[in-house]
């Protein structure tokens, strides 16, 4: 008897080559994630330059008020300051501006600004601090342990 040869997979191979799709698969879906966290991130860096450019115009606006220091927050701001004063109000506006863009609607910790102006150089730095952990949510970080901020100084 003449022995045929055997066309086709095995059974074993597909299951082989599955395996290997499969991992690939996972691969690219954890890039993926990994690419939105970035993203989210950058746009929220963006959104506090843009927030800052916010107050820096409001200090424009009123520059004897803001090299008076009626601006000056003396540290970071993390709750709407009280008053009825311009600087005042222009400040708890910026805040609650901060708050809707880097997403933090609540008043706690999470989202602070600070503004510090030099009255004899004319030269204020405007300051944002918000908590991006969303982004670093791979490591296992907690809430609260990434926080980030930037700073924006310009002459009035």
């Amino acid at each position: 008897m003449r022995r045929q040869k055997i066309a086709g997979v095995s059974l074993l191979e597909v299951l082989i080559s599955v395996l290997i799709m499969g991992i690939g698969m996972l691969g690219i879906a954890a890039m993926q994630a990994t690419a939105l966290r970035n993203s989210q991130s950058s746009v929220e860096r963006s959104q506090a330059v843009i927030q800052s450019y916010t107050i820096i115009d409001a200090m424009r606006a009123n520059r004897e008020l803001a090299l008076g220091g009626s601006y000056n927050t003396g540290g970071w701001m993390c709750s709407a300051p009280t008053g009825s004063s311009l600087s005042a109000t222009d400040s708890a506006s910026w805040l609650a501006s901060l708050r809707a863009a880097l997403g933090s609607a609540v008043d706690d910790a999470a989202v602070c600004g600070q503004v510090s102006c030099t009255t004899s150089t004319g030269i204020c730095v405007v300051g944002v601090r918000w908590d991006d952990s969303r982004a670093g949510a791979s490591n296992g970080s907690q809430q609260g342990s990434d926080q980030y901020s930037v700073e924006t100084r310009v002459r009035l």
